[in-house]
Protein backbone atom coordinates (compact mmCIF):
# COMPACT_ATOMS: atom_id res chain seq x y z
CA UNK A 1 0.00 0.00 0.00
CA UNK A 2 1.48 3.41 -0.99
CA UNK A 3 2.29 5.82 1.80
CA UNK A 4 0.44 9.16 1.63
CA UNK A 5 2.18 12.22 3.06
CA UNK A 6 0.94 13.40 6.40
CA UNK A 7 -0.11 16.98 7.08
CA UNK A 8 3.13 17.86 8.97
CA UNK A 9 5.22 16.50 6.08
CA UNK A 10 3.19 18.49 3.56
CA UNK A 11 3.47 21.67 5.64
CA UNK A 12 7.23 21.20 5.97
CA UNK A 13 7.58 20.78 2.20
CA UNK A 14 5.48 23.92 1.60
CA UNK A 15 7.58 25.90 4.11
CA UNK A 16 10.81 24.84 2.38
CA UNK A 17 9.38 25.86 -1.00
CA UNK A 18 8.32 29.28 0.32
CA UNK A 19 11.73 29.83 1.91
CA UNK A 20 13.37 29.24 -1.47
CA UNK A 21 11.18 31.72 -3.36
CA UNK A 22 13.13 34.94 -2.68
CA UNK A 23 16.43 33.38 -3.74
CA UNK A 24 14.89 31.84 -6.87
CA UNK A 25 13.29 35.10 -7.98
CA UNK A 26 14.63 36.61 -11.19
CA UNK A 27 16.23 40.04 -11.17
CA UNK A 28 14.36 43.25 -11.94
CA UNK A 29 15.30 43.21 -15.64
CA UNK A 30 14.07 39.65 -16.25
CA UNK A 31 10.96 39.88 -14.05
CA UNK A 32 9.87 43.46 -13.27
CA UNK A 33 6.14 42.75 -12.75
CA UNK A 34 4.69 43.54 -9.34
CA UNK A 35 5.12 46.03 -6.53
CA UNK A 36 8.35 47.86 -5.73
CA UNK A 37 8.88 50.26 -2.81
CA UNK A 38 11.56 52.71 -1.72
CA UNK A 39 12.04 56.11 -0.14
CA UNK A 40 12.92 59.18 -2.20
CA UNK A 41 16.20 60.93 -1.39
CA UNK A 42 16.32 64.61 -2.37
CA UNK A 43 19.17 65.58 -4.69
CA UNK A 44 18.18 69.23 -5.04
CA UNK A 45 15.28 71.56 -4.43
CA UNK A 46 12.38 71.14 -2.06
CA UNK A 47 11.13 67.56 -2.04
CA UNK A 48 8.47 67.11 0.62
CA UNK A 49 7.79 63.66 -0.82
CA UNK A 50 10.87 62.20 0.93
CA UNK A 51 9.17 61.49 4.25
CA UNK A 52 7.31 58.29 3.27
CA UNK A 53 7.95 55.27 1.05
CA UNK A 54 7.00 55.50 -2.61
CA UNK A 55 5.46 52.69 -4.65
CA UNK A 56 6.06 51.57 -8.21
CA UNK A 57 3.53 49.14 -9.68
CA UNK A 58 4.56 47.40 -12.89
CA UNK A 59 2.00 45.49 -14.92
CA UNK A 60 2.22 43.83 -18.31
CA UNK A 61 1.09 46.99 -20.13
CA UNK A 62 0.99 49.83 -17.59
CA UNK A 63 3.05 51.26 -14.76
CA UNK A 64 2.15 53.59 -11.90
CA UNK A 65 4.46 55.51 -9.55
CA UNK A 66 3.08 57.02 -6.36
CA UNK A 67 5.56 59.41 -4.70
CA UNK A 68 5.39 59.15 -0.91
CA UNK A 69 2.29 56.97 -1.38
CA UNK A 70 0.26 60.16 -1.63
CA UNK A 71 -2.75 61.03 -3.73
CA UNK A 72 -0.90 61.86 -6.95
CA UNK A 73 -0.22 58.91 -9.24
CA UNK A 74 2.13 59.14 -12.19
CA UNK A 75 1.06 56.80 -14.99
CA UNK A 76 2.87 55.26 -17.92
CA UNK A 77 2.65 52.44 -20.41
CA UNK A 78 5.22 49.75 -20.99
CA UNK A 79 6.94 50.35 -24.28
CA UNK A 80 9.22 48.32 -26.50
CA UNK A 81 12.34 49.69 -24.79
CA UNK A 82 13.43 46.95 -22.39
CA UNK A 83 14.64 48.06 -18.99
CA UNK A 84 13.07 51.51 -19.05
CA UNK A 85 10.13 52.63 -16.94
CA UNK A 86 8.60 56.07 -17.47
CA UNK A 87 5.56 57.57 -15.76
CA UNK A 88 4.31 61.14 -15.60
CA UNK A 89 1.54 63.39 -14.38
CA UNK A 90 0.89 66.89 -15.68
CA UNK A 91 -0.79 69.28 -13.26
CA UNK A 92 -1.29 73.05 -13.29
CA UNK A 93 0.22 75.29 -10.62
CA UNK A 94 -1.60 78.18 -8.92
CA UNK A 95 -0.77 80.44 -11.89
CA UNK A 96 -2.21 77.89 -14.35
CA UNK A 97 1.24 77.02 -15.65
CA UNK A 98 2.13 73.39 -16.38
CA UNK A 99 3.58 71.50 -13.43
CA UNK A 100 4.99 68.18 -14.69
CA UNK A 101 5.88 65.29 -12.38
CA UNK A 102 8.10 62.60 -13.95
CA UNK A 103 9.54 59.25 -12.89
CA UNK A 104 12.25 57.41 -14.86
CA UNK A 105 13.51 54.02 -13.71
CA UNK A 106 15.84 51.24 -14.83
CA UNK A 107 16.48 47.75 -13.43
CA UNK A 108 19.68 47.25 -11.46
CA UNK A 109 20.14 43.69 -10.18
CA UNK A 110 17.31 42.92 -7.74
CA UNK A 111 16.20 46.56 -7.58
CA UNK A 112 14.96 49.38 -9.77
CA UNK A 113 16.85 52.68 -9.60
CA UNK A 114 14.82 55.72 -10.42
CA UNK A 115 14.76 59.49 -10.61
CA UNK A 116 11.73 61.57 -9.69
CA UNK A 117 11.45 65.18 -10.73
CA UNK A 118 9.19 68.21 -10.62
CA UNK A 119 10.01 71.87 -11.38
CA UNK A 120 10.98 72.28 -7.71
CA UNK A 121 12.47 68.89 -6.86
CA UNK A 122 14.85 66.24 -8.09
CA UNK A 123 15.23 63.02 -6.09
CA UNK A 124 16.53 59.51 -6.57
CA UNK A 125 15.10 56.26 -5.25
CA UNK A 126 16.10 52.60 -5.03
CA UNK A 127 13.00 50.42 -5.21
CA UNK A 128 12.91 46.81 -4.03
CA UNK A 129 10.18 44.22 -3.75
CA UNK A 130 8.48 44.21 -0.35
CA UNK A 131 9.33 40.94 1.41
CA UNK A 132 5.72 40.33 2.45
CA UNK A 133 4.74 40.15 -1.25
CA UNK A 134 7.11 37.31 -2.15
CA UNK A 135 4.43 34.63 -2.17
CA UNK A 136 1.91 36.86 -3.97
CA UNK A 137 4.50 37.60 -6.67
CA UNK A 138 5.35 33.90 -6.94
CA UNK A 139 1.66 33.04 -7.39
CA UNK A 140 1.25 35.76 -10.02
CA UNK A 141 -1.04 38.06 -8.00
Amino acid sequence: MPHSPTLPTTLLAAALLLAAIPSARAGAAADPLGLWTGTLVADRGVCPETRAPSTLQIGTKRIAFTPADGSQILLGTRDATPGRFHAQLLLSDMNHKPYPMVFEGTPDGDSIRGVYGTPRCRAHVVLTRPRENAIAHFLGH
